[in-house]
C-alpha cells in the first residue's frame, strides 16, 4: 500500500472513531466559540485605543496595544491547546473502550494547566515571531517564515499527546515529538495533507449553493453568506477532530505498538524503521 493510500487508510479510520463518538466534535466547536469571543473582547479594546477615543482617523500602535496583542495570542493559544488537550484525552479513552463526557474531557484538560500553560506560551511566542518575521522581511520573510511554520508544526504535531499522556514540560515535550516524528515513514505528513485535501475539497463543494442562493438577489446574497459561514465552520470541527484522533492514534502505535480501531499494518506504515541512506543515495 502507497503511502497516500495508506494515509487515507488512516484517516477514514480517524473519521470513524469520529462517526461512533460524535460527542468529541463538541470540543473544537467549544473551542472556536471560545476563541472568538476572546478575539472580540481584546480586538475592540485595541481598536479603541488606537482611535485614542477620538473621531480621528488616524490610528496609533502604542505599547498598550502591544501587550494586548501579545495578551490575545498567550490566550487564544491557551484556549485552542486546551480543548485540543481535551479532545486527545477523550479520543484516547475512546480508543481504550471507554466513553468519557465533554465535561470530563474538560476537567481533565483543566487538572493539566501546570503543562499545558507552559506549552501555550512557547507556541504563543513562535506563532508572534513568525509573525514579525513575515510582516517586517517582505517577501523573503513569508517564505522563511511560512517554511519555518510548517517544520514547527510537523515536528510538534504530537505534542498534545505527549503533554496529555507522559506530562512533560514545553522543550521535552518538543524533543518527544521530534524523535517520534524522525521514525515516521511519513504518514504523518500525507495525512495530514490528505485531511486538508479532503477539508479544502468539502469547502469548495459548500461554494455551489452558496453561490447559487447568491443569484437570487440581496436575500439571496445573505442566505448564501450564511450558509456558507455555517459549512465552512462545520467542516472545520469535523476537521480539526479528525486530525486529533489521528494525533492520538499514532501517538499510541508508537509508544504502545497498537490501537483499538486501527488496522495495525497500516499503523506499521506510519511508524516503521526508516531505512539508512549512504553517500550515493
Amino acid at each position: 500500500m502507497g503511502r497516500f493510500q495508506n494515509s487515507m487508510v488512516l484517516a477514514k479510520a480517524s473519521w470513524r472513531v469520529l462517526q461512533e463518538n460524535r460527542k468529541l466534535a463538541v470540543l473544537p466547536l467549544l473551542s472556536g466559540i471560545v476563541t472568538v469571543l476572546i478575539a472580540i473582547s481584546f480586538l475592540v479594546p485595541i481598536a479603541i485605543l488606537g482611535q485614542g477615543g477620538s473621531s480621528s482617523s488616524e490610528y496609533t500602535f502604542g505599547p498598550v496595544q502591544w501587550i494586548l496583542t501579545a495578551a490575545l495570542y498567550l490566550v487564544s493559544a491557551y484556549v485552542v491547546i486546551f480543548f485540543n488537550a481535551a479532545l486527545v484525552y477523550a479520543a484516547d479513552a475512546h480508543l481504550h473502550g471507554v466513553t468519557v463526557s465533554v465535561g470530563d474531557a474538560i476537567k481533565f484538560a483543566a487538572s493539566k494547566t501546570s503543562v499545558l500553560l507552559p506549552w501555550a506560551i512557547v507556541s504563543a511566542t513562535v506563532s508572534m515571531v513568525l509573525r514579525a518575521i513575515e510582516e517586517r522581511a517582505g517577501i523573503i520573510g513569508t517564505i522563511v517564515a511560512g517554511l519555518a511554520g510548517v517544520a514547527w508544526s510537523l515536528v510538534t504535531f504530537l505534542v498534545l499527546p505527549v503533554l496529555v499522556v507522559e506530562g512533560l514540560g514545553p522543550i521535552k515535550a518538543v524533543k518527544r515529538s521530534g524523535e517520534l516524528f524522525k521514525r515516521a515513514w511519513g504518514e504523518q505528513v500525507m495525512a495530514n495533507f490528505g485531511i486538508g485535501l479532503i477539508t479544502f475539497g468539502a469547502i469548495i463543494v459548500g461554494l455551489i449553493p452558496a453561490g447559487l442562493l447568491m443569484l437570487l438577489g440581496t436575500f439571496g446574497i445573505v442566505a448564501g453568506i450564511v450558509l456558507f459561514v455555517v459549512w465552512v465552520s462545520v467542516v472545520t470541527v469535523i476537521s480539526q477532530s479528525v486530525q486529533g484522533i489521528l494525533s492520538m492514534a499514532l501517538y499510541r502505535y508508537a509508544t504502545d505498538g497498537q490501537v483499538q480501531g486501527f488496522d495495525t499494518s497500516q499503523l506499521q506504515g506510519a511508524f516503521g524503521p526508516r531505512r539508512k541512506r549512504g553517500l550515493t543515495g
